[in-house]
C-alpha cells in the first residue's frame, strides 16, 4: 500500500482500524525519514477498543519511500572529489560548490550541479531544501566557519563538519562569542563521519558517506559517530 503525506492511499494492507494506525504511522514516517515495523496483537483487548474481531497477529512494515537526496558537497578540494563520486554512486543527486574553477568544474563532477562562486556568498541566497544533506569539507578554517555561520541554524536533514575536534571547538567558540544559539551547532555532525580510523581523503570520503547513508535509512550508527556529545558542555549557552 501506498501512503501519500497528505493521507492519500493507493492499495491495502486489509482494511480495518490497523490499516488506519498504519497510515498514521507511514506518514510519520515520511515526515521523520525513518522506516518502521510495527507490531498488532488483535487479540481481544484491540479488538475492544477498535471493534476488530478477526483475532491474530499482523506486522507491517513501513519503509519512507523519496526521490533522491539532494547532496551539497561545500568544497571540490580532494576530500570533496572523493565523496561526489561515491556519493553519486549510492544515488545522492549532487551538488558541488567551490570558487576554485580548476577544482569546481564538469570535467572533475560529471553529472554533478556545479557551482563556481564564493561558498558565503552563494550560501547567502541559496534556497537550500530542508531534505537536503549538506557536507562542509572547504580547503580552510575561514571557509568552514563561514560556511556553519550560514548553515547551522537552518532545517536540515544532515550538516557535517570536517576537521579535528580542536578545530571544530575554535569555530564553535567563535560562533557562540557571535550570539550562534548553541542549540543550533548541536545539530552540526562535527567532526564529521563514522570512526572508522579513517586516513587517506577516500578513506574520509567513505566515513562521510556511510553516516550519511545511515542518516538516509534511519540506522543508529551513534556509537561510531566521530562527534561527541559533550562537545559543547563547557561552553556557556
Amino acid at each position: 500500500m501506498l501512503v501519500f503525506a497528505d493521507g492519500r492511499i493507493v492499495g491495502t494492507i486489509g482494511g480495518g482500524c490497523y490499516e488506519n494506525d498504519a497510515i498514521g504511522r507511514a506518514r510519520l514516517a515520511l515526515a521523520d525519514g525513518k522506516p518502521a515495523l510495527v507490531h498488532y496483537e488483535l487479540n481481544d483487548d484491540f479488538a475492544q477498543e477498535n471493534g476488530l474481531i478477526c483475532g491474530g497477529r499482523m506486522d507491517v512494515h513501513i519503509d519512507p519511500l523519496e526521490p533522491d537526496p539532494h547532496l551539497y558537497v561545500l568544497g571540490a578540494g580532494h576530500v570533496g572529489f572523493q565523496l561526489a563520486h561515491m556519493a553519486a554512486t549510492a544515488g545522492f543527486h549532487l551538488h558541488v560548490v567551490d570558487d576554485r574553477v580548476k577544482f569546481a568544474n564538469t570535467e572533475r563532477f560529471p553529472g554533478a550541479d556545479v557551482i563556481v562562486e564564493p561558498i558565503p556568498d552563494w550560501l547567502h541566497q541559496a534556497d537550500i531544501p530542508s531534505t537536503a544533506y549538506v557536507v562542509v569539507v572547504t580547503r580552510g578554517h575561514q571557509h568552514d566557519l563561514d560556511a556553519i555561520r550560514a548553515l547551522a541554524a537552518r532545517d536540515l536533514r544532515y550538516l557535517g563538519l570536517i576537521g579535528s575536534r580542536a578545530k571544530v571547538a575554535r569555530i564553535y567558540d567563535a560562533l557562540i562569542a557571535e550570539g550562534m544559539p548553541v542549540e543550533a551547532l548541536e545539530r552540526v555532525q562535527a567532526p564529521i563521519g563514522l570512526d572508522i580510523g579513517a586516513v587517506t581523503p577516500a578513506e574520509i570520503a567513505v566515513s562521510i558517506l556511510a553516516q550519511l547513508i545511515a542518516v538516509r535509512r534511519g540506522a543508529d550508527t551513534a556509537s561510531l559517530s566521530m562527534k561527541r556529545p559533550n562537545v559543547l558542555a563547557r561552553r556557556p549557552s
